[in-house]
């Protein structure tokens, strides 16, 4: 796999990169805790932590998620997700995470996360949605009076290997009016495929609503099938197994297989993380960020976004993340601009505000850099 066209020129500063509007598709809300906070509300709460010191428990997110290991990587949650539980704790964590991807120049965010684990002290569905937005809408009140502005809508996640699937559809149509923006499945892929939560899907296809669904990052080509052809899904959580079904060899140049031709053909958004999937082993052989997928799929022509996934465990922001991809494929700012806008294309939220958000913030800012 090489890049061939896009990149190899100047590539973006890092005031560039730093000023240059962002779209953040694919954020866990609990991945992306801040690590005092996990001390702070572990200590009320009697959580014991790995580590004593916020510094510390902040090298131990970082080195236990670099262990080439998914289900390892998924460890790590136990204990964000421990401190999750009461509704002012969902309630700050939300906040939070709306201000530091404000603070990033995040523009467009939509943070996922599953309610059914977090329902450990007292709250139910409901309680726990209504707590996660709460502190969304406190966090883009502070950042738009602090010249900021960011709009931000909730996924809400069912677990693949639990049986709440349709349940948690059901909130998303319930809520979609009152910052729901869509669902998701998510947990460890291999063993558990989309396709156990086909009545969820059907479900949320009837009722026009939104869903995106983990595939091609632990397991391969047959996960994505699954999430494309039964399920119906409008994106890809991750999706970089699609290399799988790409002969980069052939002659005459990369030869795609049926399912890569689909995917990219129907333009079905990749949402693609870097630094995760680098620390997941994803793609068996990928040693650094120029290794990843992302470059040559682009190359090719595949919609593909650029995301953080987890900030805390990977030690990482979406400026970062762009930063990245401008040292490894030598990205530009054109570049980058393009990647923000295959986001925004792609986000869960009406085309008129799409439309808005592309050509009055987001191309403005980039034709200013």
């Amino acid at each position: 796999m090489k890049v061939t066209k896009r990149g190899g020129g100047t590539p973006a500063t890092s005031e560039q990169v730093a000023a240059a509007p962002k779209v953040a598709l694919h954020e866990h809300l609990d991945g992306g805790v801040r690590p005092a906070t996990v001390a702070e509300v572990a200590d009320e709460i009697g959580h014991v932590l790995p580590a004593d010191s916020v510094e510390g428990l902040a090298r131990w997110f970082a080195e236990s998620s670099s262990s080439g290991s998914l289900p390892r990587y998924l460890e790590t949650f136990e204990h964000t997700v421990a401190v999750m539980q009461r509704p002012e704790d969902l309630a700050r964590v939300a906040r939070e995470s709306v201000l530091d991807l404000a603070a990033d120049g995040v523009v467009y965010a939509e943070l996922r996360w599953a309610p059914e684990q977090h329902l450990e002290r007292g709250l139910d569905l409901s309680g726990a949605v209504e707590a996660v937005q709460a502190g969304i809408d406190e966090g883009r009140a502070e950042a738009s009076a602090q010249g900021r502005e960011i709009v931000v809508g909730q996924l809400l996640t069912a677990m693949r290997h639990a049986d709440r699937g349709q349940e948690i559809a059901e909130l998303v149509v319930e809520y979609r009016d009152r910052g729901v923006a869509g669902f998701d499945i998510a947990g460890a892929e291999d063993g558990f495929p989309p396709i156990l939560h086909l009545e969820a899907f059907e479900y949320l296809r009837r009722e026009n609503a939104h869903f995106t669904i983990h595939a091609g990052e632990a397991f391969g080509l047959p996960s994505i099938w699954q999430a494309v052809q039964r399920c119906g899904t409008d994106r890809l959580g991750h999706g970089v197994r699609i290399v799988d079904d790409i002969d980069f060899d052939a002659p005459g140049g990369p030869r795609l297989g049926r399912l890569a031709a689909y995917v990219r053909d129907r333009r079905i958004p990749l949402e693609m993380c870097p630094s995760s999937n680098l620390q997941t082993d994803a793609v068996p052989g990928m040693t650094s960020v120029a290794d990843h997928p992302i470059g040559p799929l682009a190359d090719l022509g595949f919609r593909v976004t650029v995301n953080c996934d987890n900030r805390l465990m990977s030690d990482t922001s979406m400026g970062r993340e762009m930063q990245l991809l401008a040292d490894a494929f030598g990205y530009g700012v054109a570049d980058l601009r393009w990647l923000t806008i295959n986001a925004m294309k792609s986000a869960f939220l009406p085309f008129d505000q799409r439309l808005a958000l592309i050509d009055d913030v987001i191309k403005p800012a980039y034709a200013a850099l």
